[in-house]
């Protein structure tokens, strides 16, 4: 009878499967496109906002999972609340994620003050169920119960900040879907070693559609996620660590994200990510310094080979989120195999 769980998983794939095209096929006949800055005299013929399809996707599998848990299981663990509570952050932000991309569009979108607003308002349901665990071991205190400290404000703090960090490192065919891909996997793992089997399924649930999603994202793209997608990522990603009482392990995971935050900042947040595209489809450094993880990884590859294409900056930064999961395996065994 487990092998029921595993159909919330398939209904998300399949409807990712069956959806996107259409969402793609209808963009380009009312003309909802965006350029693709990366490539040579930015063609504007890749479909916008394909998250939408994603998201949908996900929502309707983690409903079939609630689903079989009430009328099958009987919800005998009582994760429901849970399970709604981080629903309800996923959506909130999606609709922020979705009219930001919608007034992007033809406007400058929303700003980032207000975005980061937004984003905290959206971390309130996992606030009122009194989500996570508040005691924590902190380096110099040892174990330390924070109370409302962590509800009121850690919760907050960590929602808001993948959310938008989480959009920062994007750009590049495939690379927010592959990125969310390979973390999610992974957390999805650390969740059930350590004992949050659910919280496995719904990150999961969220693979299937990545992964139909990366299919038409990767080079050459047909569909861009939007920050429909990427807030939404950022989100699960955030909600999983709270509710699975795996904090430390995502934010190690999260490295790539703190180390563009840093480089965003140097360059006042107003560097873009994109290369400058050649002829030849390969890319050329934006900028003289490196304002960005993309910057670096042109910068780095230039030196082991004469020409870069965007491909292979996608790749590098996955080959180095994969990295950082084995380690976070190796440095946080004691955590995750007790």
């Amino acid at each position: 009878m487990e092998m029921l769980l595993f159909i919330p998983i398939i209904v998300s794939l399949i409807v990712c499967l069956f959806m996107l095209p259409k969402w793609i096929k209808k963009c380009s006949q009312v003309g909802l496109l965006w350029e693709d800055m990366n490539k040579f005299n930015k063609p504007k013929n890749v479909a916008s906002s394909g998250g939408i399809v994603v998201v949908m996707a996900f929502v309707l599998g983690i409903l079939v999972y609630i689903a079989i848990r009430r009328f099958v299981f009987q919800d005998i663990d009582g994760v429901t609340i849970e399970t709604f509570a981080l629903l309800s952050v996923i959506l909130i932000l999606a609709i922020v994620g979705l009219t930001d991309d919608l007034l992007g569009w033809k406007h400058e979108g929303l700003s980032a003050k207000f975005r980061i607003f937004l984003a905290v308002l959206a971390s309130i349901p996992l606030m009122v169920i009194n989500a996570g665990d508040p005691v924590m071991s902190i380096p110099f205190l040892g174990i330390t119960n924070l109370g409302m400290i962590y509800v009121f404000i850690l919760i907050p703090i960590g929602i808001t900040g993948a959310t938008t960090t989480y959009n920062m490192l994007a750009g590049f065919n495939g690379l927010e879907s592959g990125l969310g891909i390979i973390i999610l996997s992974f957390l999805s793992f650390v969740a059930y070693v350590t004992g949050s089997p659910w919280l496995a399924l719904i990150g999961l649930c969220m693979v299937a559609s990545l992964i139909v999603f990366y299919f038409y994202n990767k080079f050459p793209a047909k569909v861009f996620p939007g920050d429909i997608l990427t807030y939404s990522v950022g989100a699960l990603i955030a909600s999983m660590a709270i509710l699975g009482n795996f904090e430390k392990i995502a934010v190690f995971v999260f490295i790539p994200y703190v180390i563009e935050t840093f480089l965003k900042i140097r360059g006042n947040l107003k560097k873009q990510s994109f290369g400058i595209p050649q002829k030849d489809g390969s890319l050329k450094p934006p900028y003289s310094r490196i304002y960005g993880m993309t910057h670096l990884s042109i910068y780095i590859l230039s030196k082991f080979k004469k020409k870069v294409y965007e491909k292979d900056v996608v790749y590098f930064i996955f080959s180095f989120e994969i990295i950082l999961c084995l380690l976070a395996i190796v440095i946080f065994r004691n955590d995750l195999f007790i």
